[in-house]
């Protein structure tokens, strides 16, 4: 399970993403063959000019014009800073709740997050080659901190439609359920917007405090129930509660700006915000290695549920992972998802991994018995 000061793997170990980072590699006299990403370096040029580069990658890093000079001349690679963007496209870590909304109390059209995404807007059908790099350069750097954060992690996905609203007996349900799995020492993720998203990644925030702390919370998000009309009342509430109770347990969100409409929830410590709507389907889905839960949703959940099935059907991620399809209703009648994926799992290996409950508080027992592998009565 994460926490919020859960660090980064090793396993990325030549690349340098913080000042102190680049001074331990530093003290050592060389930084040849690493990649250095977002690290202000406009302090350092003295120490980079008593270095050898040779090889090494400079992703954005503001340095002074020497300083550039001499890492290029002895075999660096130099990417500089693009200005006037709204983001950084070699971004080294992922985004914060705080980082995303910074400036929310003038309104939200002014945050990152909007500006981001008004910059996507402009640029996404003008065939423009230097914009469609920097969101590739973007998307594949965010994969890259995704993965470093998620390294030995558990995690277990939890899928479900964004209109759930606040204040609604299913969002509290789906709070429940984040906070149970996150207390069994599992990470939760979500597609990082509001909903059932939100309430997901608001129960794994809840689960370090006593149970009473979620209803009270839920009392005062239910104020404002939905992103619409406004998403800066609506994150606000969200960012209300967090203050009133820091430091809680941490989670992961994965949105995307292709669903522009649909903002980041505040309740995910950890938000891998993509462009590219594709790759951040499937890059969450394949870091579910713990399983993942649908709650009931629409056409998204609906991909999400055969987007996943795909992999486990031809086992092309080793072997089939846990699925738990919430509410037998909606996914028998209303969209009836469910008995297409019990005639593909069928005498396969996962027809073992898969499970239809008729409610949100059979989810957890459900997938702790497909993770042992153990018949389920459906």
């Amino acid at each position: 399970m994460l926490t919020d000061s859960t660090p980064y793997s090793g396993a990325h170990d030549r690349e340098i993403e913080t000042l102190a980072e680049f001074d331990r590699v530093a003290a050592a006299g060389s930084l040849a063959g690493y990649r250095l990403q977002a690290v202000d370096l406009t302090d350092r040029t003295s120490v980079l000019l008593s270095l050898d580069p040779a090889e090494a990658v400079f992703l954005g890093c503001p340095m002074e014009p020497a300083a550039m000079a001499h890492v290029r001349a002895r075999g660096a690679m130099v990417f500089p800073p693009v200005p006037y963007l709204p983001f950084d496209p070699y971004r080294g870590a992922l985004y914060t709740p705080d980082a995303l909304y910074e400036g929310l109390e003038a309104g939200y059209p002014t945050t990152p997050d909007a500006r981001a995404y008004e910059w996507f807007q402009r640029t996404r059908a003008d065939g423009d080659i230097l914009a469609s790099m920097l969101r590739s350069i973007h998307d594949d750097a965010i994969s890259d901190a995704l993965d470093e954060l998620l390294t030995g992690a558990r995690v277990v996905g939890v899928m479900g439609g964004h209109a759930m609203e606040r204040g609604k007996d299913t969002y509290a349900g789906a709070a429940v359920l984040g906070r149970t799995l996150a207390r069994s020492g599992l990470t939760v993720a979500t597609g990082g917007g509001p909903g059932a998203m939100e309430a997901a990644n608001l129960g794994a925030y809840t689960a370090p405090f006593a149970d009473a702390m979620l209803g009270e919370a839920l009392e005062l998000l239910a104020k404002s129930p939905s992103f619409t009309p406004s998403i800066g009342d609506w994150a606000s509430a969200a960012f209300a509660v967090r203050e009133r109770w820091p430091d809680g347990g941490a989670s992961v969100g994965i949105p995307t700006w292709f669903y522009g409409h649909e903002p980041p929830n505040a309740f995910a410590g950890h938000i891998a915000k993509y462009f590219a709507n594709a790759v951040r389907e499937d890059g969450l889905l394949a870091r579910c290695t713990a399983g993942v839960v649908f709650l009931p949703g629409a056409a998204g959940t609906v991909q999400e549920i055969f987007d996943n099935a795909t992999p486990n059907y031809y086992e092309s991620r080793s072997g089939p992972t846990p699925m738990v399809l919430v509410d037998r209703e909606h996914w028998t009648r209303d969209l009836p998802a469910w008995p297409l994926l019990e005639a593909l799992a069928k005498d396969r290996p996962m027809a073992a991994r898969i499970a239809l409950v008729d409610s949100v508080d059979e989810a957890p027992d459900a997938l702790a018995r497909l993770t042992r592998n153990a018949p389920v009565t459906r």
